[in-house]
């Protein structure tokens, strides 16, 4: 591994997955084990990199009045809450088991992004209670995988038939806490790797900048999520090779 190539991936990464909404831990985490960083220390590096490129990519939504609050506040509040229990339950389970709860998490993200036309939803009368379940399973995930819970957020609200754009910013919000909640767990267990957290710092935020401007103006967020939902498959294929060799 060298620190270059971090940086690199980092940066192209975030601006492919802030594009979405969808914080780019969910890649980086399973790349940075294939590199040699272990998985206790790359959980944490891919929150922090999560909580820089969303907190880019969410300046750039309110700038643009593109953030909905009341929308995302239920979602938010049960993902922040759950984010640091799953970092602390990390501790206790066997690293294979988290691996293969990776790749299920990167089929279910992936085939959603692909596959799932959304319909258009004719009420938001209950999205309390549908925004507080998908936080709250996306929040404990998040930190026992250390991806932040993007991966859920994002093709569940799509799923439910809201605007892919309005999604894309309440997930950039959401995944920002829960990253932040679960980064902050992370470091009061002793885990974290102080220069590769400085090293992809600057990029991760870079990235996140560009790939919400590329979605707000240049780019159809159907064709982001397709790209999205190949590469989740190829990472999934990677690990579930790792897993079983």
């Amino acid at each position: 591994m060298t620190y270059l190539e971090l940086v690199l991936i980092a940066f192209i990464l975030s601006v492919i997955f802030s594009i979405g909404g969808v914080g780019s831990a969910i890649a980086i985490v399973p790349i940075m084990g294939w590199l040699g960083v272990p998985l206790m220390t790359a959980k944490p590096a891919g929150l922090f990199i999560n909580t820089l490129s969303m907190l880019s990519a969410t300046l750039k939504n309110i700038k643009h009045g593109k953030l909905d609050h009341r929308f995302g506040l239920p979602i938010l509040i049960l993902a922040t809450s759950m984010a640091p229990i799953g970092a602390y339950a990390s501790k206790f389970i066997p690293k294979v088991y988290v691996l293969w709860v990776f790749v299920a998490f990167l089929l279910y993200s992936g085939t959603m992004m692909i596959f799932f036309k959304p319909k258009k939803r004719e009420s938001n009368e209950n999205h309390v209670i549908e925004g507080s379940l998908i936080g709250g399973i996306a929040g404990f995930l998040g930190g026992l995988l250390g991806v932040g819970g993007g991966g859920i957020i994002s093709p569940a609200l799509i799923m439910l038939g809201y605007e892919p754009k309005k999604v894309a910013a309440t997930t950039a919000l959401v995944v920002f806490f829960s990253s932040l909640s679960g980064f902050v767990t992370y470091l009061g267990m002793g885990t974290l790797n102080w220069k590769l957290l400085l090293w992809v710092s600057i990029p991760a935020i870079a990235g996140g900048w560009l790939g919400t401007h590329l979605m707000h103006f240049k780019m159809s967020s159907e064709h982001v999520k397709k790209v999205i939902g190949v590469i989740m498959y190829l990472i999934a294929l990677k690990t579930l090779l790792m897993v079983m060799g």
